[in-house]
């Protein structure tokens, strides 16, 4: 249990990190894996699910780990989150509401698009998941990869 939780079993944030397991997804606090722990993450999948939970110095590790952990991005991994606040975002604009299903509909078009234009890099060809995401991003910055993507 984490701490403040239950007094039957705490455990340290830090030795948190550190426990063997599946998926790894740090979602509240920015650079909470870096030089010291990323070396000790015994996770199948790193997750980034909070805004720069990596350090730079714990992402030249985890490329290094790249057969061993496979790393989401926060770039892709919160992908989801930013996309549905552009449509909110669209939506008060227009005073026009769209329902859930209309919404889950026009994220699952954008990421299919998205996902379409650059699959993930494949364990071995040397590109970690954080470098082809951010050459995606930087492709859509300029026009090249969104064109049609959303309403």
């Amino acid at each position: 249990m984490l701490n403040g939780f239950s007094t039957e079993a705490t455990i340290d944030a830090e030795a948190l990190l550190t426990q063997p397991c599946d998926v790894l997804a740090p979602c509240a606090v920015e650079r909470v894996i870096d030089a010291r722990n990323a070396p000790h993450l015994q996770c199948r999948i790193l997750a980034e699910g909070a805004n720069g939970p990596t350090t730079p110095d714990a992402d030249l590790i985890l490329r290094q780990r790249n057969a061993e952990i496979f790393v989401i991005p926060d770039i892709l991994c919160n992908a989801g989150g930013v996309i549905v606040s552009y449509f909110e975002w669209v939506q008060d604009l227009q005073q026009y509401f769209w329902t859930k299903d209309e919404v889950m509909s026009r994220l699952e078009q954008a990421a299919r698009s998205l996902l379409e234009q650059r699959r993930p890099p494949r364990r071995g060809d040397g590109v970690s998941g954080r470098t082809a995401a951010m050459a995606i991003g930087s492709r859509s910055s300029q026009g090249q990869a969104s064109a049609g993507m959303f309403p």
